[in-house]
């Protein structure tokens, strides 16, 4: 999937796809990486063989500070074509039902923590950092302005778009935006752990999960749960005829671990 010269550097461990973001000096988002990353996790999408998902950035200070104003100053157009996916490739990308864990290794800005928040899981690195500092630039976090409120206490979101200052790793923990701090050292054996776990799991169930969870997130409750038990979502229907979920049933009848088949 990727090149010597890629900004983009993937690497293949069974049923986990680990994806870097290594584009020196920080790791910054232009249009072309952009559509790179895009194709990077549609092909992860797509590969019936991949079942979960590592993102992290190269090198030890950045995670990922955003778009990459030095191109934007060269002609990269903010409303361009990002590619398949939207900006980085993924906070847009339809029917990504597979767990995509982000490894924040450093500063996560901007649309770099836009990227993170796209993930399912985060862990980050006791030394990284946060902010949406797009507020004294004269423009508008818009992907974490729709999401942010939704995933810590609105008031403290708030704080974060409105102002735009910087918090650590603990602040985010703090809030629920991250599920762990790391040492560093220890940041991407934590990913590799997390990533085996959930690999050896019900691909299906994973993917209804996500489903399920896109569709009741604007919706009343009564009228998610119709459509989840009417079949109406396709990774639920799907779930529910397939040899798996009778697997998950016999193996817990015969108190045995079940062997997933992602059919």
């Amino acid at each position: 999937m990727s090149t010597d010269t890629s900004p983009i550097k993937t690497e293949r461990d069974g049923p986990i796809l680990l994806v870097t973001l290594d584009r020196p000096k920080a790791n910054a988002i232009d249009l072309a990486t952009s559509r790179i990353m895009g194709e990077v996790f549609r092909d992860f999408r797509d590969d019936p063989d991949l079942r979960v998902a590592i993102l992290t950035g190269g090198g030890e200070r950045f995670f990922c500070p955003g778009w990459d104003l030095k191109a934007a100053a060269g002609g990269d157009a903010v409303d361009g074509d990002y590619g398949v996916g939207g900006f980085g490739g993924l906070q847009e990308l339809r029917g990504m039902n597979k767990p995509v864990i982000a490894a924040v290794n450093g500063i996560a800005c901007g649309g770099g923590l836009e990227l993170a928040l796209s993930a399912d899981m985060i862990l980050a690195a006791d030394h990284a950092t946060f902010a949406l500092p797009e507020i004294r630039s004269g423009t508008v976090a818009d992907a974490a302005s729709v999401k942010l409120p939704k995933r810590i206490p609105y008031h403290i979101a708030m704080e974060l778009l409105l102002t735009g200052r910087w918090f650590d790793a603990p602040e985010a923990h703090r809030w629920g935006l991250v599920n762990e701090v790391l040492p560093a050292d220890q940041l991407m054996d934590r990913a590799w752990e997390l990533a085996r776990l959930m690999a050896s799991g019900p691909p299906l169930v994973y993917a209804a999960i996500k489903e399920i969870v896109r569709d009741a997130e604007d919706s009343r409750f009564q009228d998610a749960m119709s459509r989840i038990t009417q079949r109406q979502l396709e990774t639920v229907d799907r779930l529910y005829s397939s040899e798996d979920q009778l697997e998950g049933a016999r193996a817990f009848a015969e108190k045995r671990d079940p062997v997933w088949k992602g059919r």
